[in-house]
C-alpha cells in the first residue's frame, strides 16, 4: 500500500482535509517551516486501560513498596502494590478535568521511581520493559500498539518535506528509546516531560525534581523552545493538547489541527473522559476530528 494514498485512512472528511492541507503547504510554505507536532499518548499509541508509561512506573513503585513497607502508607505506592490501576487512571482523568487533588501525590511517587540513576541505566530499564511487557487487554507488545494510520501520516508528511516532532505529556526519556523504531522520530525530536539532571563523574544522573510537565499551555512553550518555529500541523487527542492545537492555528501560514476521537470499542477503546473540552472546541475552532471508528480502515499495524 502506497503511503501517498494514506491507505489506512478511509475516504472521508478527515482524510480529505489532510490531503488538501498538505497540497497547500507544499505550494505555499517553505520546507524549513513545515513543522508538525504530535502528541503521543492516545495520538500515536494506545493509552488505555492505562498509559504505557504508567504501567512502567507502577511496576517500579510496587517493587519499591515491597522493599520498604513504610511506603504503603502513601496512596500511590499502596495502589501500585494492590495493582489498583483505577486510582492512577482517576488521578490523570481528574487532572484533565481541572482537578489536581491527586496529582501531587502521584507526581511525588513518579518522580521518586527512577531517581538517582544514570540516564543510561534509565534507558536500559525502559528498553527491558518494552522487550518484556505486553498490553494487558490487547495482547500485543507495547511496541506494536502504535496506530497504523498515524504512523502512515508521519511518513506522508515526511515525504512532503515536513519535519515531525513528538510533543507529549509523557516522559521524554521514556519515549526516546523506542520512538526511532516505532515512528521514525529520532530522540532529538522528542519533546516531553522531564526530571532534572545533574552531571556527575562523566555521566548525567536523574533527580527527583521535576524540570518540565509538558502539558497544556507548557506544550507551545516547549515546542518553541526546541524548534524556534510555530508548527503548521498538530495532532492531539485530549484537553492537554488544546493549547498546542491553538498555537498551531494562530499563525499566518496554512495550518491543520487534528484531534483523534476514540470511539471504537471493538478495535481499541471508546471514551471521551479527559477530552471533553477539546472535542467541544473542535467545531468552533475549525479542527479536524478523526474518528477512529469511521476514519481509520485499520487501527494497528499487523
Amino acid at each position: 500500500m502506497s503511503v501517498a494514498e494514506l491507505g489506512f485512512w478511509t475516504d472521508g472528511a478527515a482524510k480529505s482535509a489532510i490531503l488538501r492541507f498538505v497540497d497547500r503547504a507544499v505550494a505555499d510554505v517553505a520546507p524549513e517551516e513545515r513543522v508538525a507536532v504530535f502528541d503521543n499518548d492516545g495520538t500515536l499509541w494506545c493509552e488505555k486501560p492505562a498509559y504505557i508509561q504508567l504501567d512502567f512506573l507502577i511496576r517500579r513503585l510496587a517493587q519499591m513498596a515491597r522493599e520498604d513497607s513504610a511506603l504503603t502508607a502513601k496512596p500511590a505506592f499502596r495502589a501500585a502494590l494492590e495493582e489498583n490501576l483505577a486510582w492512577f487512571g482517576d488521578a490523570v482523568t481528574r487532572h484533565y478535568q481541572g482537578d489536581d487533588s491527586q496529582l501531587e501525590e502521584l507526581a511525588g511517587a513518579v518522580l521518586s521511581a527512577n531517581a538517582a540513576i544514570s540516564v543510561d541505566e534509565h534507558a536500559t530499564r525502559v528498553k527491558a520493559f518494552f522487550e518484556q511487557t505486553t498490553h494487558p487487554t490487547l495482547g500485543r507488545p507495547y511496541t506494536a500498539c502504535g496506530y497504523a494510520p498515524m504512523i502512515e501520516l508521519l511518513r506522508y508528511l515526511e515525504a512532503h518535506g515536513f519535519t515531525n516532532y513528538i510533543a507529549s505529556g509523557g516522559g521524554r526519556d521514556f519515549m526516546r528509546p523506542v520512538t526511532g523504531a516505532m515512528y521514525g522520530i529520532p530522540p532529538e525530536r522528542v519533546i516531553g516531560s522531564s526530571v532534572g539532571l545533574v552531571y556527575r563523574d562523566g555521566t548525567l544522573v536523574t533527580t527527583a525534581q521535576p524540570e518540565f510537565f509538558d502539558d497544556g499551555p507548557v506544550k507551545p512553550v516547549r515546542i518553541w523552545g526546541r524548534t524556534g518555529r510555530r508548527p503548521i500541523f498538530a495532532a492531539g487527542n485530549s484537553n492537554g493538547d488544546i493549547e498546542m492545537l491553538q498555537f498551531t492555528d494562530s499563525g499566518p501560514q496554512p495550518s491543520l489541527s487534528l484531534l483523534v476521537r476514540h470511539d471504537d470499542a471493538d478495535r481499541e477503546f471508546d471514551y471521551t473522559a479527559g477530552a471533553e473540552k477539546a472535542l467541544g472546541l473542535a467545531d468552533t475552532s475549525g479542527w479536524t476530528v478523526a474518528s477512529m471508528r469511521n476514519d481509520w480502515a485499520q487501527v494497528f499495524c499487523e
